[in-house]
């Protein structure tokens, strides 16, 4: 439901309120119906570029496909180039769609697995014979696992420890350049924050570059790899302590190669022999207490202008470094979610409403209460009635006349019931007669003007 700005104007101000530091939360993730790591979904959300073992003990890039964001993966191929006939991994598709990158073990590199990326001039045509990256970022020692930044000007991939400056098993590093026609820049380690004396690997940088997502080993995780990721204010700030993103995404098992999508609303990644996805939603319930009001816009308002990560919920889940409208949009959106829904009572009428006009709100039911004897061979039939707007529920109820005990051709009640389904007028209209006599006017009818808002 959306709530326009200016409902912050009405709030009481300086609320203090404890509150948890969790500004997302992770859906349960669903399984692809194959084994695939390395996900890098194009900006659209309609091209999914991952890699899988070929059979022969090495690897080869995979294309996903789709019509629109809401139908499944299919239309699976494999292109070549940039595929060849040696080990071909870890695809990273750039912004605009482009160029490829990935890692490769075939002839004409520097040493081990080195990075490599293939071209196109448009979306709709093939892509050109890979280029290697270069001695500046290749070496004698593996270099893999690409993730470029949306502007083309940042490169982070993963170097195994053999290459010197490293702080353990795998480290993360990166390389940037001035413009997309400079060369890459001699790569640097990303520093002691971010990488441990442990396996740190498999980098993925968010559309805006202030969040990290990658796999690691070190202590605190649920399982051997964990998916953790880290933020920083601008492009310019350093990386924070990085995070586990917990266990609905981390298992007992290996965990690894994250690729958030553009709009930072769907986490891929693999987990247990697949390929999976798991939505990513906001946090908008500030304080926890399971209710989204005045109270958690207060909150966004005292860290109003900060980075707040609890309050930075827009435009994505994961914010954008600073608390402001987008984040106010994101809430409101959101507002008065968790309310309990006011009971509406019920709306009752009978033969002397005959004639009236009856107000209604959408989901309140009419309850129509017409005297009746079924044993005559009478009874009521709805004769005239709008369903788009009111809607019969079930069949009629019969209710004897209380005498004191039951009496054989005794009458009674016929009770109806309508609910209201949506805004608009109508006439309901019932009438009083014998089902098998056609064509014979009933003897009784019973109308009324029904609105409901």
């Amino acid at each position: 439901m959306k709530k326009t700005i200016s409902l912050v104007l009405v709030l009481v101000l300086g609320m203090a309120t404890e509150v948890a530091k969790a500004d997302f939360v992770f859906g349960t993730p669903t399984a692809f119906p194959y084994f695939a790591t390395a996900p890098s979904v194009s900006t659209d959300g309609l091209t999914l570029y991952v890699d899988a073992p070929d059979g022969s003990g090495g690897w080869q890039i995979y294309v996903l496909t789709r019509e629109t964001i809401d139908d499944d993966w299919a239309n699976e191929t494999k292109p070549t180039p940039p595929n060849s006939s040696y080990s071909d991994g870890n695809p990273d598709i750039s912004a605009d769609g482009l160029t490829l990158f990935f890692n490769s073990d075939r002839p004409g590199g520097y040493g081990g697995k080195d990075m490599w990326l293939s071209t196109r001039a448009t979306a709709d045509e093939p892509w050109s014979e890979p280029v290697n990256l270069g001695p500046a970022i290749n070496g004698p020692y593996h270099e893999v696992q690409p993730s470029v930044s949306t502007d083309g000007l940042s490169l982070f991939f993963s170097i195994h420890s053999d290459r010197p400056g490293g702080y353990g098993d795998w480290d993360i590093w990166l390389s940037t350049r001035a413009t997309t026609h400079d060369p890459w820049s001699e790569p640097v380690n990303l520093g002691p924050i971010v990488n441990s004396p442990s396996r740190d690997w498999g980098p993925d940088i968010s559309s805006d570059g202030l969040k990290l997502f990658f796999a690691s080993e070190r202590p605190g995780g649920y399982g051997d790899n964990d998916i953790w990721v880290t933020r920083r204010a601008t492009t310019d700030a350093p990386w924070s302590e990085p995070v586990n993103l917990g266990p609905i995404v981390n298992t007992s098992n290996n965990d690894y190669t994250p690729g958030i999508s553009a709009d930072d609303s769907i986490l891929y990644f693999y987990s247990s022999n697949y390929l999976r996805q798991a939505p990513i939603e906001p946090v908008v319930d500030l304080n926890g207490d399971g209710i989204v009001d005045c109270a958690d816009m207060c909150i966004m308002v005292d860290h109003w202008g900060t980075d707040e990560p609890l309050c930075d919920i827009g435009p994505t889940p994961l914010g954008d470094g600073i608390v402001d409208v987008n984040d106010l949009i994101v809430l409101a959106e959101h507002l008065f979610e968790g309310i309990p829904p006011v009971e509406l009572e019920e709306v009752n009428v009978d033969e002397d409403d005959d004639g009236s006009q009856v107000e209604l709100e959408q989901g309140q039911i009419l309850v129509v209460t017409l005297e009746s004897n079924p044993t005559t061979g009478y009874g009521w039939e709805v004769a005239e009635i709008q369903e788009s707007i009111l809607e019969q529920m079930g069949e009629a109820e019969f209710k004897p006349s209380e005498t004191g005990g039951p009496i054989v051709g005794a009458g009674g009640w016929e009770i109806f019931r309508f609910e209201a389904i949506s805004a608009g007028q109508l006439t309901l209209k019932l009438v009083y007669r014998r089902p098998w006599e056609v064509g014979v006017e009933p003897i009784n009818t019973f109308s009324i003007e029904v609105v409901v808002n």
